[in-house]
């Protein structure tokens, strides 16, 4: 009699945990339930730590507000932020995973052309654990995707590639503009899907948005810090800006890469 089949163990099941900072039920995991549910959830509860934050059944995750950082560390607690989703660096610091994916809990799911959803994690899973070119740039994008490679003109010395410490992903919907520019364009949404995936190259600092977004923790962990924001600072909403220049710099002088693009 042949023996029942067994699902395959989704990939880097062991290996990679799952940062959401929040403020309120998470509610929006129903819709990531399929892509999310074989890794292990780290809830960061900002503001209010009385308030209950629901979460759905079936989920692997551990709970944290600010009074278990407090708790945890003390004096030192000062340096996570408060009322602000750079909190969830907090979470970076309690996992003990080679790798992080982190969403903010207002992300959906996107769908791509075709209709079909669009699993991010799935994505940010290849991108990390394939190399990067930062040294030179190759016009059809990432040349370790299926259907491409290095293009004619590349030089063969240039080749070698680096570890990919970060993977940037993108989204539809609300464009990531800063406020003046908001103002200016109150109405304008993002539609285009982008179907690429591109190595930023050595020496360029970029606008890292933390909304979806996955790194090698032991790659590069210690700089993914988000700077203070919040209460008692007095700029906002240049948290993870910081972490990405800082991040940059020292990925740079580690002959790192970064990815942005897909997913």
């Amino acid at each position: 009699m042949a023996s029942a089949a067994h699902a395959p163990t989704p990939v880097l099941k062991d290996e990679l945990d799952i940062v959401i900072p929040t403020i309120r039920n998470l509610d929006f995991l129903e819709m990531w339930r399929s892509f999310f549910h074989p890794y292990h959830l780290i809830i960061v509860q900002d503001g209010d730590p009385s308030k209950t934050i629901r979460v759905p059944e079936g989920f692997d995750y551990e709970l944290y507000n600010r009074n278990d950082i407090n708790r945890i560390l003390g004096p030192k607690a000062y340096c996570i932020s408060f009322k602000d989703s750079a909190c969830r660096c907090f979470g970076y610091m309690v996992s003990k995973k080679k790798y992080i994916y982190t969403i903010d809990d207002d992300c959906f799911v996107a769908k791509d052309p075709s209709g079909n959803d669009i699993n991010a994690l799935e994505q940010h899973i290849k991108n990390l654990p394939s190399p990067s070119t930062p040294f030179f740039f190759n016009t059809l994008y990432d040349p370790y995707r299926v259907g491409t490679d290095f293009v004619r003109g590349y030089p063969f010395s240039l080749r070698e590639d680096v570890p990919t410490a970060v993977s940037h992903g993108l989204w539809l919907n609300i464009p990531d503009y800063d406020a003046p520019t908001q103002l200016v364009k109150p109405l304008e949404r993002n539609t285009r899907y982008v179907d690429a995936i591109l190595t930023i190259p050595k020496g360029a600092l970029f606008p890292m948005c933390g909304m979806n977004l996955a790194f090698d923790r032991e790659l590069i962990g210690p700089a993914m810090y988000f700077g203070l924001m919040g209460d008692g600072q007095p700029i906002g909403r240049y948290d993870d800006m910081w972490a990405g220049w800082c991040t940059k710099v020292t990925t740079d002088h580690l002959g790192l890469g970064v990815k942005t693009g897909l997913p």
